[in-house]
C-alpha cells in the first residue's frame, strides 16, 4: 500500500497545473476589483488578507474604521468575526480532544449535567461532537432570538429540557449558537480554565495574534477597532455595538485584524504543527453532516455541487476541488474565511457593514484561482458529483516536498497506534425514526470517531441516505432572521 502512495505521489508532482493567472498577477486584479466593488457599493471600511503556503502575501484596505471619521482601516484593525469564530472553538476543542482531555463520544450530560431534551432518550444520545459538528438535531439557530432578548445561555439552558430536536442526534443537520457554545462548559470542565484563558493560552498567543481578543471587553480595549455599519436610506449609518452574542463567544465572540486572520489561515493550513496538528486538522475536516443552504446561494452556490459541516466550519465541493469555509454575519459586520489544501492558499475578507460583498468577492476569488465556472455555464466542464475530499497524494503536495512524501510512510503506522479505540462508522445508513418528536423552535434563517494521520489527507465519505422524515408539528416560528449564522 506504502508503494501506490508513492507512486500517486510522484504523480501529482507532475500533474499538469489548472489554467488559473499567476497568484501575483491576480492579486494585482483582485485588489482592483476590491476596491472598485467596495467604492461601488459605499462600504466604509474593510481589508482583505490572502496567504500562500506560510506566508502572507497580500493585505489589501479600504476606507475609514467608521462614518465621519479619517481613521483609516489597516491591517491590525480589529472586526468582529461574528461566526468565523466558530472556527477558533473547534480548532482548540479538537486540540483538546486530542490531547485526551475528553472524547467526542463522550455523553455532552458528562459535562453540561443540566442539559437536557424533553425526552431522556434523545438527551442520552447526544454526544459531545454533535455541539461542534451542527448534526444535534435541533432546528436551526434554536434560541437564537432569546439571546437577543438578552438571556443569558445559563438561562436558556433550561428551555432544551421543554423540546425535542426535529430528528436524532447525529442524524440531520441544524445550525446552532447557543447549543455549539456549551463546548466551553466541557472545555472549563476538563483543563480547569476558561474558554477565554485557553484560546489566548494555545491559540492567539503561540500564533502570534496580538490583537485578537475574546469578548465584548476585548473589543472596547481596542481603540483601532472597527465600528458597525448598517443600510438606511442615507446609505451606511454608524450602529450601536450590540454585545448579546458575546454571551456565546466560542460561536461569534473572537474578535480580530487581518494580520492575526493571515496567522490563522497558515495554521489551518498545516503550517504551525506545534498549534494544529495534522492530526487535528485532518479531523476538523472530516465531515460531520451533509447540508443543503449552501448549494443554493447566490454567491458559492453556483459552484458548489455538494456541502458539509465537518468540526466548526463548512466543507464544500468546489468544482473538483474541496474548499473549507466559514462566513460570519452579526449586527453591523459581515466576514468571511475559505482556503484549499489542493492550492495551500487562503483568503479572509472583512468588512464593517452588513454587506454580502466578502462572500462575492471570495467566491470570486476560488473561482479564478482554482480554474472553475458556475454549474450548467457553457464553459464549466465541472458536473456535480458525490463529495470526496482530496486524496491523501493529493494532500502531500499541499504539505510540501519530501518532507510530506516522508510523512506517507509513518501515516499508516501512527493511525494504527492511535489510542483512541474504533467504534462506529462516522457517517452511516441511517434507520428511520418511527415517531415524530417534538421540534425545537425554529427561526426563518439567511443566513467520530477517527484514524489519526501524520499526513494532510482528505476523509472519504459516504454520502448520507435521504431518508423520509415523518412531519413533526412546530410550534410558531419567529420571523426575524438570526443575526449570527
Amino acid at each position: 500500500m506504502n508503494n501506490f502512495r508513492w507512486l500517486a505521489a510522484l504523480m501529482l508532482f507532475a500533474a499538469p497545473v489548472f489554467a488559473a493567472p499567476p497568484l501575483q498577477q491576480y492579486l494585482e486584479e483582485f485588489d482592483q476589483q476590491f476596491h472598485a466593488r467596495m467604492a461601488k457599493s459605499k462600504i466604509p471600511g474593510g481589508i482583505y488578507v490572502v496567504v500562500k503556503g506560510d506566508q502572507i502575501v497580500k493585505i489589501g484596505t479600504h476606507g475609514v474604521r467608521e462614518v465621519g471619521s479619517k481613521a483609516k482601516v489597516d491591517e491590525n484593525t480589529i472586526f468582529r468575526l461574528a461566526s468565523v469564530s466558530k472556527t477558533f472553538a473547534a480548532g482548540l476543542a479538537t486540540q483538546l480532544e486530542h490531547e485526551g482531555k475528553f472524547n467526542w463520544n463522550d455523553a455532552a450530560t458528562r459535562y453540561v449535567p443540566d442539559f437536557s431534551f424533553r425526552s431522556p432518550n434523545l438527551t442520552k444520545q447526544v454526544k459531545v461532537e454533535h455541539m461542534l459538528g451542527q448534526n444535534s438535531g435541533l432546528s436551526a439557530n434554536a434560541f437564537d432570538d432569546l439571546i437577543e432578548n438578552n438571556m443569558t445561555p445559563e438561562q436558556i439552558l433550561p428551555r432544551f429540557g421543554q423540546i425535542n430536536p426535529r430528528c436524532a442526534p447525529g442524524k440531520c443537520y441544524g445550525y446552532q449558537n447557543v447549543f455549539f457554545s456549551l463546548i466551553a462548559r466541557v472545555m472549563q470542565k476538563t483543563t480547569g480554565s476558561s474558554y477565554e484563558q485557553l484560546l489566548e493560552q494555545r491559540i492567539f498567543r503561540p500564533l502570534q495574534m496580538h490583537t485578537a481578543s475574546v469578548g465584548y471587553s476585548g473589543f472596547l480595549a481596542n481603540k483601532n477597532r472597527a465600528m458597525p455599519h448598517v443600510g438606511s436610506k442615507k446609505g451606511w449609518v454608524e450602529a450601536k455595538v450590540v454585545p448579546t452574542y458575546y454571551r456565546v463567544n466560542p460561536a461569534a465572540g473572537v474578535n480580530a485584524s487581518a494580520r492575526d486572520m493571515g496567522q490563522w489561515l497558515i495554521a489551518r493550513l498545516g503550517h504551525r504543527p506545534q498549534v494544529l496538528s495534522v492530526p487535528v486538522i485532518n479531523d476538523m475536516h472530516t465531515p460531520r453532516v451533509q447540508t443543503a443552504d449552501n448549494l443554493m446561494g447566490r454567491t458559492f452556490g453556483p459552484y458548489v455541487s455538494d456541502a458539509y459541516y465537518g468540526l466548526g466550519l463548512r466543507i464544500y465541493r468546489f468544482g473538483k476541488h474541496t474548499l473549507y469555509h466559514h462566513g460570519g454575519l452579526v449586527k453591523g459586520y459581515r466576514t468571511d474565511l475559505s482556503y484549499s489544501l489542493d492550492k495551500d492558499m487562503g483568503i479572509v475578507v472583512l468588512v464593517n457593514a452588513q454587506s454580502n460583498i466578502v462572500a462575492e468577492l471570495a467566491s470570486e476569488f476560488w473561482a479564478t484561482m482554482l480554474d472553475v465556472s458556475p454549474q450548467g455555464s457553457a464553459q464549466s466542464a465541472v458536473k456535480p458529483t458525490a463529495f470526496k475530499q482530496s486524496s491523501t497524494a493529493s494532500s502531500l503536495a499541499v504539505a510540501g516536498g519530501a518532507a510530506a512524501a516522508t510523512a506517507v510512510v509513518a501515516s499508516k503506522k501512527t493511525a494504527q497506534s492511535s489510542t483512541k479505540t474504533s467504534k462506529k462508522p462516522l457517517l452511516k445508513k441511517k434507520t428511520s425514526q418511527k415517531k415524530a418528536v417534538k421540534t425545537a423552535p425554529k427561526r426563518s434563517a439567511k443566513a467520530s470517531n477517527k484514524k489519526r494521520s501524520t499526513t494532510l489527507k482528505g476523509q472519504k465519505t459516504k454520502k448520507p441516505p435521504v431518508k423520509k422524515k415523518t412531519p413533526a408539528k412546530k410550534p410558531p416560528a419567529k420571523k426575524t432572521p438570526p443575526s449570527v449564522f
